[in-house]
């Protein structure tokens, strides 16, 4: 398995694109990206928790009830939430794209990005759907993760290639994400595409176990998206035979879904709203899988934590605080913690207590762009990772006047 260039293009049989339709003011800002495979494509996806939901997702959800769509569609600049005429316009994007690209309109996936609560106007949209599919291409991935970005700084695409029944097999994902991330299955968007051939069934038990590791073990601010959804789309191109059931075949599929995810995962963290810093929390040593994942979660979810890595401070007290009041079952008496960088790693507490070490070495550890927070329970073999950043100013700046 190796990572390859590109993303929702890798894959055979995949095109992608994006243009300005004028959602958005900047003219110079993509809004409107669109993903389009050569076949119909088996599909799963999961959605945000959250009781208030995007039209686009009940839509969405509503369009993958057989398991089956061929295209995406995706705005950014306005989520499409809290709308009297959400729906109305959901399936108005569904139905110009679906007219344009001559598909059921079944089988499109439809999702929005943006400010919550402010109607979304389809005139742009109408007028920018025929650009945009003449502007398909097998290398406009890249273009495609431009235009569904918010207040990300950068686009985010990844993509690997593997071997199954002796075919050589793709999957690539882009996705956008930088605030109101707190997945529960922030605005978070995740597109993935893959020329594997594997059954409905067998590809949503995929998606639905590996966010359990993914995303769900994902937060930059606690907030969890209106809009949140991820999906997968898989034409069977690769011509490999068909998953069906578990087995090596849909181990290797999995493992390299999980690959994408994960790198995902650490794009969305690293690129959080004021960011300066990717945190990874590391817990070993856990009695049981739900107490790892516990403790990781809370451990990243910290504020006061994330504040302290913001001013390299080596304020170990945070983390067993966090994990004190994260409700898993552990023995404080029995933790260890220490902060791991490219400069280096140093233990900071033993068995819950805490022990000399150097300060300045500390700072220069934490003062670098990815920071490990190690965490060992000595309690047990089950370990989780989660993915955060820091706390800066520049988060209540970003979100102090999002919307005005």
């Amino acid at each position: 398995m190796k990572i390859i260039e590109s993303g929702v293009t890798a894959a055979t049989g995949f095109k992608a694109a994006s243009v300005h339709c004028g959602i958005r003011k900047n003219t110079e800002k993509n809004d409107l990206s669109l993903i389009v495979s050569e076949k119909r494509c088996t599909a799963a996806a999961v959605y945000t928790r959250n009781l208030v939901k995007g039209a686009p997702l009940i839509v969405t959800k509503d369009h993958l009830s057989d398991g089956y769509a061929q295209a995406i569609i995706c705005n950014s600049g306005n989520a499409n939430t809290c709308n009297a005429n959400g729906i109305e316009i959901a399936e108005r994007m569904s139905a110009l794209c679906a007219e344009k690209l001559g598909l059921e309109v079944d089988d499109i996936v439809v999702a929005s990005t943006g400010v919550i609560g402010q109607p979304l106007d389809i005139a742009p949209i109408e007028r920018g759907i025929g650009p945009l599919v003449g502007a398909l291409s097998e290398d406009g991935s890249a273009s495609a993760a431009l235009g569904i970005m918010t207040t990300d700084t950068k686009p985010k695409e990844i993509a690997v290639e593997f071997t199954l029944s002796g075919r050589t097999c793709r999957i690539g994902g882009i996705a956008k994400g930088s605030g109101m991330i707190h997945p529960d299955m922030a605005t978070m968007l995740v597109f993935i595409t893959s020329d594997v051939c594997i059954s409905r069934e067998m590809l949503q038990r995929a998606l639905s176990s590996d966010i359990e590791s993914s995303f769900n073990m994902l937060s930059v601010d606690g907030d969890t998206s209106t809009n949140d959804m991820v999906t997968v789309l898989c034409n069977g191109m690769a011509e490999n035979a068909q998953i069906t059931e578990e087995g090596d075949e849909f181990k290797t599929f999995m493992k390299a879904l999980n690959t994408v995810t994960v790198a995902l995962c650490r794009m969305i963290a690293s690129d959080g709203e004021g960011a300066t810093k990717l945190l990874e929390c590391r817990v070993s040593g856990a009695k049981d899988l739900q107490t790892a994942k516990t403790v990781a979660k809370s451990v990243i979810c910290s504020s006061l934590l994330k504040a302290a890595m913001f001013g390299a401070d080596a304020n170990w007290g945070r983390v067993l605080c966090a994990i004190g009041y994260s409700s898993a079952d552990v023995d404080i008496d029995r933790i260890d913690v220490r902060f791991r960088s490219d400069k280096g790693e140093i233990l900071v507490c033993e068995n819950g207590a805490g022990v000399d070490f150097s300060e300045e070495k500390a700072k220069e550890i934490l003062l670098e762009d990815e920071i490990e927070i190690l965490i060992d329970l000595k309690s047990g073999e089950y370990q989780s990772t989660a993915w955060g950043c820091d706390l800066t100013y520049d988060y209540v700046r970003i979100n102090g006047d999002y919307r005005t």
